[in-house]
């Protein structure tokens, strides 16, 4: 899979990111093991708490859809070069990784980067 392609999807569904109170989009589109791709984009809500990352948004796609097992994920914030996922976004990219683990595609500047999960989160919970 070309992850350029990944990339696009995310830059795109970031234009659609419901931001009123942060002004910061973030779009992400998650690879299935099974080749399909889900985006999402951050959404807010005035109760700080309940606003709801990209990431974890295009991962709930992918479960509402039976996906259950994630190969990569590309993320993508316009505000900022290299936006990595937050803390809660990495334990829920964990609990749905494949066998080989995730791909984690971030963008710097003009080229990819590609971190596996584990890089970035060592040590995720599990059961």
């Amino acid at each position: 899979m070309d992850y350029n392609v990944l990339m696009q999807k995310a830059i795109e569904v970031s234009k659609r990111a419901y931001i009123p109170y942060s002004d910061f989009p973030v779009g992400a589109c998650v690879l299935t093991v099974n080749d399909k791709m889900y985006t999402g984009c951050n959404f807010e809500n005035a109760s700080l708490g309940l606003t709801i990352c990209a990431e974890r948004n295009a991962i709930g796609s992918a479960v509402a859809d039976g996906e259950k097992c994630i190969k990569a994920i590309a993320i993508y914030s316009p505000k900022m070069d290299v936006c990595y996922p937050c803390g809660a976004c990495r334990q829920v990219l964990h609990e749905f990784r494949s066998e080989k683990g995730i791909d984690v595609v971030l963008k710097d500047n003009d080229k990819l980067i590609v971190y596996k999960l584990e890089e970035l989160l060592p040590g995720g919970f599990s059961l």
